[in-house]
């Protein structure tokens, strides 16, 4: 017998291997839950496959107040993908971050680990460009 979602269910006429199986698909089922509730709760981790090039926008205050909008906006137009999207050739992701903690580089972001700073929207094609090749 099986439950609405595909459990096993077992009744007072369940022998205890059976009773022994149920528990263990339904320690399955938690463990699952639980992963997937990490993996959607912090913004370190994705379940989509990112780019070989991670950039990384700063939106804090320091740093929108300095353009960063603008800047990536100009990503968004020069990738050809929204925020939080990735190229098609999967080399480059875009997301946008709340504070990389380099206030006084405003605006920042950073491609992988590399950070750039007292960024226009200008100097967005020469940055990609290095990456591209």
């Amino acid at each position: 017998e099986y439950g609405t979602h595909g459990s096993k269910s077992v009744s007072k006429n369940s022998s205890a291997s059976e009773i022994q199986a149920a528990a263990d698909q339904a320690a399955d089922i938690v463990k699952q839950a639980k992963a997937y509730g990490v993996a959607t709760f912090y913004a370190q981790f994705s379940l989509v496959p990112s780019g070989k090039y991670v950039i990384s926008v700063c939106l804090g205050t320091a740093c929108y107040v300095k353009g960063s909008q603008k800047v990536l906006d100009r990503l968004s137009e020069e990738l050809g993908i929204p925020v939080g999207g990735t190229t098609r050739d999967g080399l480059f992701t875009l997301n946008a971050t709340r504070c990389l903690g380099a206030c006084g580089l405003a605006p920042v972001m950073t491609i992988n680990e590399e950070v750039y700073g007292r960024l226009v929207p200008d100097d967005i094609p020469g940055i990609l460009a290095k990456y591209k090749e």
